[in-house]
């Protein structure tokens, strides 16, 4: 028993709880607004994000120097590492010796902000404002007004601080720093000046702007950089592709393009001017080699000549051609080497991957070679020396014939050198801003605003410790529920007639067939079976606090009985508060305290009602402040006891039993007691307080009637112990 009561309460009954949220609509409705709200008011002070971008193919080759001079001995160099081509270019376009450049070029150094431009101001003025960035000056304008920086040189100390730019007159500009004057200047010329912190040049143009205020500030390279860095961004697209993808983002679509394209002019001039260095220095070494390979190559030929016409013809064996052809090679191949080192050296450190690959290789030359020499010595002088100075003349005449052909084709290269990156894509202006997105934005704060309805109502019902289950009054307080009222919507319109004080149309006779009403009618049987057992026909109706509906039920109880063929008398017994005459469109007086005063008699005070045959109304009089003397006298108990007698039911609407007594007092002259609570304002705890109260006066509460009870599961109501009801009840 005690698990399964466990179980029950840890159990989320998920249709009630949506139905819960739908009886709150109103409140997530609200959220959703406010959330809508705070977007379009995010959007109006947001300026517009927009961005382009660009394509750069970096190849993957040698350089035309390399391969002129090198030939096939560059492929010496090739597989070294398996990075892509376009790893350093991204470095390289991220470098200082790229952007700082284009900070130069663009004065992107130098930042101006309207001190009048705040957040208020952005919300509604509709002034536009545009900022731009040339290679001549910095451009603000707004409107008609345009401040021009052609020239902000500021001392080291002043840089990245914010300098606060004012204006004196039509032609005098002062510069403060912490509201102290730095720098005093005239407008529209050029301004220099030398103090202890440094040199000033400036040159500011304005127009039609003299009574604004600005802020302006000289940024040092490193923060620069990164003001540039922070809408800047260099990827390698896909991998090991060779292409670079750039884009740059800002609120001004003119200054962001000029700012990217000025990236790629940039770092395609370096990138040619660094493969043309290359081939400067290549066409200087060859320079210097000529002349000393073609002197050496004369005289080889000389001393060949002078020992011919001194031996005649000496016949040469094939042993000695063989030798002289290895020879021939190996000392070819030994300067060819010498010359590569030589390149290399300029470029490289001595413990470089390549500089030990060309050592070793220059070693085995040499060790060759001196095998050779050698098997040379051996021959005959004749032979020894013929071969000496023929392989002089031929490794001369082979390595002054092709680095000649070099140089030759690497004048050619030079003049057509155009680097190894080509620009795909250059920057365009762009159309639509990529942020914020709109529509997102606003879909997005339909979403959180619902969200913190949602959560809002959850935590309201999570607060409400109302009651809102029958089966836990009947279960605490061993007491049957009568009837769940569901909640009206006509009758909540209708509350708000009595807050400005008119009349109020009774329910059951103008909306019969209402939901709360359908739900009243059902425990007409149950309240005759009451009153079998009961002492006399009276019904009192009564409530722990004020404004849980306990008038509703007793009027629309009372006319409901009556539209049942019965004589009823509706007696509002509450003198100090009660409003029941609303809703027969009649006077609290004279009523129930003149009559126990003895100011007016029975026949005075019953109101005979136009709209509801057999149904009475009893006012409650005005109130005299004695209230519970008045109910507790003899003449009250000899009036019910008559009226017991003239009608078959007699409705007492009473006061709330934990505010006052009154509600007490009368339940002793009273056959059936109903008490009214409230869903999920009623608290647990005031019901038991009100049902000990009638046990301490030794009365006996017939049973519950919960009112309304918000739609649950289906879009049924409550828990209603009627199996339902027709208009013809």
């Amino acid at each position: 028993m005690n698990q399964n009561s466990n179980t029950n309460e840890d159990t989320i009954d998920l249709k009630e709880l949506f139905f819960s949220l739908i009886a709150q609509w109103k409140v997530i409705a609200l959220c959703i607004i406010l959330s809508l709200i705070c977007a379009l008011l995010y959007l109006r002070v947001t300026s517009p994000i927009y961005s382009t971008d660009a394509l750069i193919l970096v190849e993957d080759g040698k350089s035309a120097a390399s391969a002129a001079l090198l030939g096939n001995l560059g492929s010496l160099a090739g597989g070294v590492g398996g990075k892509s081509p376009a790893d350093a270019e991204i470095e390289i376009l991220n470098s200082r010796l790229i952007l700082g450049q284009v900070i130069k070029n663009l004065n992107l150094n130098i930042l101006i902000k309207d001190n009048q431009s705040g957040l208020f101001n952005r919300l509604t003025s509709q002034d536009k404002i545009k900022l731009n960035y040339t290679s001549e000056a910095v451009s603000y304008s707004r409107n008609h007004s345009t401040l021009l920086i052609k020239k902000l040189e500021v001392p080291s100390f002043y840089e990245d601080k914010p300098l606060v730019l004012s204006f004196v007159g039509t032609d005098q500009f002062n510069l403060s720093y912490k509201d102290e004057i730095v720098f005093k200047g005239g407008l529209n010329n050029t301004n220099q000046s030398t103090t202890n912190q440094g040199l000033w040049n400036i040159q500011i143009n304005a127009k039609n702007n003299t009574k604004q205020t600005f802020t302006i500030q000289k940024l040092s390279l490193p923060t620069a950089m990164r003001f540039v860095a922070a809408n800047y961004t260099a990827s390698e697209k896909g991998k090991m592709t060779g292409v670079i993808g750039l884009s740059y983002s800002g609120t001004d679509k003119e200054t962001i393009t000029a700012i990217l394209n000025n990236i790629l002019s940039v770092y395609s001039a370096q990138n040619i001017e660094r493969k043309t260095l290359e081939s400067k220095q290549t066409l200087s070494f060859l320079d210097k080699q000529l002349p000393e390979l073609k002197k050496q190559l004369e005289e080889s030929e000389i001393q060949f000549n002078k020992f011919r016409e001194q031996y005649n013809t000496v016949d040469i064996t094939q042993e000695s051609e063989l030798m002289l052809k290895q020879n021939v090679e190996m000392e070819r191949m030994r300067i060819e080497l010498k010359q590569k080192q030589a390149e290399y050296s300029a470029k490289y450190t001595p413990n470089h991957p390549l500089m030990s690959e060309i050592n070793a290789q220059l070693a085995a030359i040499d060790q060759k070679t001196t095998e050779l020499n050698q098997s040379i010595k051996r021959l005959p002088e004749t032979q020894r020396l013929y071969l000496q100075l023929y392989r002089d003349v031929k490794v001369n005449t082979e390595l002054y014939t092709s680095l000649l052909n070099s140089y030759q084709q690497l004048k050619i290269a030079k003049a057509g050198e155009i680097g190894n990156v080509r620009i795909i894509d250059t920057a365009v202006e762009p159309v639509k801003p990529v942020k914020p997105r709109q529509l997102i934005i606003l879909i997005l704060s339909i979403f959180v605003g619902g969200f913190i309805g949602v959560l809002f109502a959850l935590l309201r019902n999570m607060l409400s410790s109302g009651i809102k289950d029958t089966s836990r009054i009947e279960n605490e307080l061993d007491l049957p529920v009568y009837a769940t009222v569901p909640r009206s919507p006509i009758q909540e319109s209708r509350v708000q007639l009595l807050k400005k004080k008119k009349n109020i149309p009774i329910l059951a006779v103008k909306n019969s067939e209402d939901i709360a009403i359908e739900s009243l009618r059902s425990i007409r049987t149950t309240i005759h079976f009451a009153l079998n057992n009961a002492k006399n026909n009276i019904i009192a109706v009564s409530g722990p606090a004020p404004e849980i509906g306990k008038s509703f039920i007793s009027t629309n109880l009372a006319a409901i009985f009556a539209q049942g063929n019965k004589k009823v008398l509706l007696l509002d017994a509450d003198i100090r508060r009660g409003y029941l005459h609303k809703y027969f469109d009649h006077d609290v007086a004279p009523g129930l305290t003149e009559y126990l005063t003895n100011q007016s008699s029975i026949e005075q005070c019953i109101i005979h009602s136009g709209t509801v045959p057999n149904l009475d109304f009893f006012p409650r009089g005005k109130n005299q402040g004695n209230a519970s003397e008045m109910l507790s006298s003899d003449r009250f108990s000899e009036l019910l006891a008559q009226l017991s007698q003239q009608y078959d039911h007699i409705i007492i609407d009473t006061p709330p039993v934990l505010a006052v007594t009154d509600g007490i007092i009368i339940s002793q002259f009273v056959g059936v007691n109903l008490v009214v609570a409230r869903y999920a304002k009623t608290q647990m705890k005031e019901l038991e307080l009100t049902i000990n109260r009638f046990e301490q006066a030794g009365t006996k509460v017939n049973g519950i009637i919960l009112n309304y009870v918000q739609s649950s599961a289906g879009g049924n109501y409550g828990y209603n112990y009627a199996y339902g009801s027709t208009k013809d009840d």
